[in-house]
């Protein structure tokens, strides 16, 4: 199998052909290439998709051969044409039984009087298989001829014409098998020949040319002429002529042949493109099916299912090329969501190890403690760690949910500026309360954004929490917002000591928190890392800065921290 999945060449092209864009070998697990193998190229017992695919594509095929064959007058027009030529010929004969009659004497074709019959029909040079008949007014027949002139133009294009007709014979034999299975009653034998050109006289002796396909005694189509012999413009007798027998039919057979002969080829042509394309299709969504129920099978019986590969297919241009990149990206996502979780698992082992370990040492040391001061002081340690405890496994709680909730919450349209009015009223309040300013900053017109307005609720309300909780008396916080083209900004500014530079990388990280020794234990570190989960999942983005005097001095003291939220409107 070539590894053309990643060539730059294909990427670019519209057209995927034969096994081309199959996932090369690399980007597949051994199982995976072990399947594979077994499965052939064309595989139609073992690909529901393949079967459908050339069956749907022969059934249109097969509906359109059977139109042209039902709704196809050649032969119509293979009549047209030959009734019109025997019309000619059985005239020009006429003319010749005519052009012997002299004066007005009286003419009798039976017995010969006026016109010699046999010897005008043997001078007559038909070609062969063209039969002529004469009768006279009484409609008895008085002459008859059967061409035996070849042309040798004319007979190889004939010959050509009604050459082998394999197919159309054998599906012929076919339905003659089958019609005899079902039908009722015998075919009754067609009449002479005779007798059914005789129907043409009456017309004919009347003075009209008559033409008319009827059947010969062999089953053929017979197209037979009938007109006139006149002496000075009465009728004396009548010449009919009929073609070869089943000329008509041999033609029309040959024609028909032709067709069949298209659609066989057609039909390897299709069946063939059909499995191309289905190769296409059912191969690479196969390697799709089989890598997932790999890792499914292996979950199932609790083996180590290592790391799912799904194939690379990313490089096609069309829907199963989207397939992949969006099964890759899931299992991308979901084994990142399996390592944050591990990775969480750890943290929270780490964090509640902390207030264990200070919880398992005052509690052993206040057994040996006699004075009512320590013993005081060791259960103040122990309430702070219980208390630190409850907050911890309350914030970890809340975090481990957050996930599942922005998925299930519905989203709804609604004023930015409205919420964060009724925040800065309460949380404005309680900063006043500490000798803090409390400043506020708002466009007079109202933001409509989409989002979960309570969910966004809880990460200003960290964020203004969080300032004030590093601002004393005296400091200053202003909350403002400013609207651009396609997506608000909210930006909560403090005049406290500002952010270490070391920390802005780590603050939204889970369980940092860089506080001072008094308010040690007073918080879980979750709170800027469940802020940011939130703003992200709004499609939003979140950072923090210092404060400083000038731009052009990184090395200045901080004037405060700011908090930058972006939301797209």
């Amino acid at each position: 199998m070539r590894d053309t999945g990643t060539s730059e060449s294909n990427r670019s092209g519209d057209v995927v052909l034969g096994d081309d864009w199959v996932a090369p070998h690399s980007t597949v697990s051994k199982e995976l290439r072990v399947k594979r193998a077994r499965r052939s190229l064309f595989s139609l017992r073992g690909s529901p998709l393949t079967r459908k695919i050339i069956t749907f594509n022969l059934i249109a095929l097969i509906i359109l051969v059977a139109g042209i064959l039902y709704l196809n007058d050649a032969r119509n027009g293979l009549v047209v044409q030959r009734a019109g030529a025997l019309v000619g010929e059985t005239q020009l004969v006429a003319d010749v039984f005519e052009a012997q009659i002299t004066g007005s004497a009286p003419v009798n074709l039976a017995t010969g009087d006026g016109v010699d019959v046999d010897a005008t029909l043997e001078d007559l040079s038909l070609r062969r298989g063209v039969e002529v008949f004469v009768f006279d007014t009484a409609r008895n027949m008085v002459g008859q001829t059967k061409g035996t002139h070849v042309n040798p133009r004319l007979q190889a294009l004939f010959e050509d014409k009604t050459g082998s007709t394999i197919i159309t014979d054998a599906l012929s034999g076919l339905w003659r098998a089958v019609s005899s299975i079902f039908a009722n009653a015998p075919k009754s034998s067609a009449p002479a020949l005779e007798q059914q050109i005789a129907s043409l006289l009456p017309e004919a002796l009347a003075g009209e040319t008559r033409v008319e396909t009827v059947l010969n005694t062999a089953g053929g189509t017979v197209i037979a002429a009938a007109t006139p012999i006149l002496q000075a413009g009465t009728p004396i007798g009548a010449v009919a002529m009929a073609s070869p027998a089943g000329e008509i039919d041999a033609l029309a057979r040959r024609d028909r042949e032709r067709v069949l002969q298209m659609f066989v080829v057609a039909l390897l042509v299709s069946v063939g493109l059909s499995l191309v394309l289905a190769s296409t299709i059912a191969n690479p969504l196969a390697d799709l099916a089989e890598a997932a129920e790999l890792g499914r099978d292996r979950n199932s019986r609790r083996m180590n299912p290592g790391r799912i590969r799904i194939p690379d297919l990313s490089a096609r241009p069309d829907e199963i090329g989207r397939l992949s990149r969006a099964l890759r990206g899931m299992v991308s996502a979901l084994y990142n969501r399996i390592e944050g979780n591990e990775q969480f698992a750890a943290d929270v082992a780490h964090e509640i190890k902390n207030p264990l370990a200070s919880l398992q040492s005052a509690v052993g040391t206040l057994r040996m403690v006699r004075r009512e001061d320590q013993r005081d002081k060791l259960l103040s340690v122990i309430e702070h760690d219980v208390r630190r405890l409850d907050r911890l496994v309350s914030d970890i709680s809340n975090a481990s949910r957050l996930d599942a909730e922005l998925v299930k919450e519905e989203e709804q349209s609604f004023n930015l500026l409205t919420m964060l009015d009724n925040l800065n009223q309460y949380l404005g309040e309680d900063a006043r309360s500490k000798g803090i300013d409390y400043i506020t900053d708002m466009p007079p017109d109202p933001i409509m954004i989409q989002g979960l307005e309570a969910r966004l609720a809880q990460v200003f309300v960290n964020l203004i929490t969080n300032a004030i909780s590093f601002c004393e008396d005296g400091d200053a916080i202003r909350v403002w917002t400013r609207r651009r083209a396609n997506r608000v900004l909210i930006v909560v500014e403090d005049t406290g000591p500002g952010i270490p530079d070391e920390a802005l990388a780590k603050i939204f990280k889970r369980f940092y928190s860089q506080r001072p020794e008094e308010h040690f234990g007073n918080n879980s570190g979750l709170g800027l890392a469940i802020s940011k989960q939130i703003v992200e999942a709004h499609g939003g983005v979140i950072w923090a800065e210092n404060i400083r005097p000038t731009e052009a001095d990184v090395t200045s003291d901080p004037l405060g921290a700011r908090f930058v939220v972006g939301l797209p409107i």
